[in-house]
């Protein structure tokens, strides 16, 4: 491994703003220098010192969308959530560098996500330029499979939101399919093309790394935001 990576993942171990879990099949999540903590119901308490609400970014590679919201919405608590060290290490020094106190990452597998959030503890999601896994056999893997839907509805709050941002035809398409046939989906809006006109909503225009790249390559960005009726 290169020196220069394994300098990112020590300093992101050294990071107060970076929790770390290490195997996925042990529930055990490592915040500054190693220690284990226990961070489930308790993000705002523990790490903001606020009662904020907060919101997810799944896969969220830089962080680029969570430093961005972050940025806007001081009042608010945002995480950014990924496997990639690397990447990670990007985001939480941009955070430390300008201060950012409502900003964190969590450093895992998205599988295990719900080991580490208690029911109605997030207020939103948002799902930016993930992996579409396109190859035969991986749909199940994809981050609006049904298997991830169920996982996010244990700890989504109640009128809570989630937000898929894509450039992929396939993952859009087959994220339409699987929200139309999940009962306790309702989706609230859906747009195949949001730059052919304006925004329907402000914080769409924030761009990652992906998305530029994306359109250069003109490649249209679809958009889905649904909510979930709560858990019986």
């Amino acid at each position: 491994m290169a020196r220069r990576k394994l300098k990112k993942f020590a300093d992101v171990r050294s990071y107060p703003n970076v929790y770390e879990n290490f195997h996925p099949m042990i529930p055990e999540l490592r915040g500054e220098h190693g220690e284990i903590v226990e961070m489930k119901g308790q993000w705002a308490k523990k790490h903001f010192k606020n009662d904020n609400k907060i919101t997810l970014e799944l896969a969220c590679g830089r962080g680029e969308y969570t430093l961005q919201l972050a940025r806007k919405y001081p009042e608010r608590n945002f995480i950014g959530v990924d496997i990639k060290g690397a990447r990670i290490h990007q985001g939480a020094t941009i955070a430390l560098e300008e201060g950012l106190q409502n900003v964190a990452f969590l450093r895992m597998k998205i599988e295990k996500i719900a080991n580490f959030f208690a029911s109605e503890e997030v207020d939103e999601i948002w799902i930016t330029f993930p992996d579409p896994f396109l190859r035969d056999g991986k749909a199940n893997r994809r981050l609006t499979s049904p298997r991830f839907l169920d996982s996010y509805r244990t700890f989504i709050a109640d009128n809570g939101v989630i937000q898929l941002k894509t450039d992929s035809d396939e993952l859009y398409l087959y994220t339409k399919e699987i929200l139309g046939e999940t009962p306790f989906i309702n989706v609230t809006y859906d747009n195949d093309d949001i730059y052919a006109k304006p925004l329907d909503f402000e914080d769409l225009i924030f761009k990652t790394y992906y998305e530029k790249m994306h359109l250069e390559n003109d490649k249209t960005i679809k958009y889905i935001r649904f909510t979930m009726d709560p858990l019986p």
